[in-house]
C-alpha cells in the first residue's frame, strides 16, 4: 500500500460501504465530475458502493435518505448504480443532480424530478473582464485596488474561524452554516483543495475556498464552496478573490470554473416530470422569502461571471413532498 494511501485510511472518515477511504478517493478522482462530488466526502455521509463501478454517497436524518449529487461512477453506469441503490432504499430523495439522473428516477421508478436551482460553468479559456454585463466585476476589482487589497493563495489559517464567525454575524441565516449542500469548512481531507485570501493592510479581510472537480484523474474544474469577507469590508470582495483565482486557474491549464449551486434560480417553463405544484410553491419562496436566504442577491452575484447555466434539480416520490423539503431545508439548515 502506497503512503498516500496509508494517510488516507488513517483518517478514519470510512463510510458505511464497502470501499477504504484511498478507493472511495480513487474513485472521486476517476469519476467526480459533478460540482458537489468533493462534498460527498463531508463527515456524517453514508456510501452504497457496487466494486468496480463507484459509488453513491448519503445521509440519513430523521428517518429518511437523503442523496447528494450524481452517483460517482461513470455516466453509462448510472442506471446500474440508481437501480440498485433504490431496490435497497426504494423511499430515498436525491439533491442538486442532473438531468440524466431524474430521466433514470422517472423512467424506471417513476419519481418527479423538480428543478429547485441552476449551475453555471465557464470556459476559463475564454474567459476575461471584458464587455458590460460584467462592469460590476470591473467595478469591485477598482474599489478594492484603491482599498489596497491584494489577493494572493495561502495554506495558513489566517483569521479563518474569526472572519467566518463576523461574516454569519451579518447573514439572514445566522444561527449555523449551511451543511450538506455546501460541506463543511474544515474536512479531514483536504487534497487538491484551494485557498486565496484577500488582504488589507497586512490583515486578511476574506478569503474563498475552492474544491477540485475531476475527471479521469486530472482536475478539469474548480468550485467556489465556502466563501468569506470581513463584514467591515463592502459588498464585491467576492469578485476580487474570485477574479485572482480564475486567472490562476487559467494559467495553471484548468479548463473550467464552476460556480455550484443558485437555489431556486429557476426556469419559466414546466418539464412533463416536474412536480407543477411544487414548482410552483418554490418560485413563491423565491418571490417572498429573501428574508429567510439572499437568493436573489446569491443569483445575482452569481450571474455577473455570465456562465453557463445548467438546471439542477431534486427527485422525490410524492407530488407534493412537503415533510421532505422541510427536513431538507432542517438538514441544510437553509432556513
Amino acid at each position: 500500500m502506497s503512503n498516500q494511501a496509508i494517510a488516507l485510511d488513517s483518517l478514519g472518515e470510512l463510510g458505511a460501504g464497502n470501499f477504504t477511504f484511498s478507493e472511495r478517493v480513487n474513485y472521486l478522482k476517476e469519476f467526480g465530475s459533478h460540482s458537489q462530488a468533493f462534498s460527498t466526502l463531508q463527515p456524517d455521509m453514508q456510501y452504497f458502493d457496487i466494486r468496480g463501478v463507484g459509488y453513491i454517497a448519503y445521509m440519513r436524518k430523521w428517518g429518511r435518505i437523503f442523496v447528494l449529487s450524481d452517483p460517482v461512477c461513470a455516466p453509462h453506469n448510472f442506471e446500474l448504480m440508481l437501480t440498485r441503490f433504490h431496490n435497497r432504499y426504494p423511499h430515498a430523495n436525491h439533491v442538486q443532480v442532473t438531468k440524466t439522473v431524474v430521466d433514470i428516477l422517472h423512467r424506471r421508478f417513476g419519481m418527479y424530478g423538480t428543478q429547485f436551482g441552476s449551475e453555471s460553468r465557464i470556459a476559463l479559456k475564454d474567459w476575461s473582464l471584458s464587455g458590460k454585463k460584467k462592469q460590476v466585476l470591473r467595478t469591485a476589482l477598482n474599489q478594492a485596488e484603491k482599498q489596497g487589497v491584494t489577493v494572493r493563495e495561502s495554506f495558513s489559517d489566517d483569521h479563518t474561524r474569526e472572519i467566518s464567525e463576523a461574516w454569519i454575524k451579518t447573514r439572514k441565516c445566522k444561527s449555523n452554516e449551511i451543511r450538506f449542500l455546501i460541506r463543511p469548512m474544515e474536512m479531514g481531507y483536504k487534497e487538491n483543495e484551494r485557498h486565496f485570501y484577500a488582504y488589507q493592510n497586512g490583515e486578511a479581510v476574506g478569503f474563498i475556498y475552492f474544491d477540485p472537480i475531476y475527471y479521469k484523474n486530472e482536475i478539469i474544474s474548480y468550485v467556489p464552496n465556502i466563501s468569506r469577507a470581513s463584514a467591515n469590508f463592502k459588498q464585491g470582495l467576492f469578485y476580487t478573490i474570485m477574479a485572482h483565482a480564475m486567472d490562476v486557474f487559467k494559467q495553471e491549464g484548468v479548463p473550467y470554473l464552476d460556480l455550484g449551486l443558485i437555489p431556486l434560480m429557476l426556469s419559466a417553463d414546466d418539464e412533463v416530470q416536474e412536480a407543477k405544484l411544487l414548482k410552483k410553491m418554490l418560485r413563491l419562496v423565491y418571490a417572498k422569502g429573501n428574508f429567510l436566504y439572499n437568493f436573489k442577491g446569491l443569483e445575482f452575484t452569481k450571474t455577473r461571471f455570465r456562465g453557463v447555466v445548467e438546471k439542477t434539480y431534486c427527485c422525490h416520490h410524492k407530488a407534493t413532498p412537503l415533510l421532505e423539503f422541510f427536513c431538507m431545508f432542517k438538514l441544510t439548515r437553509l432556513f
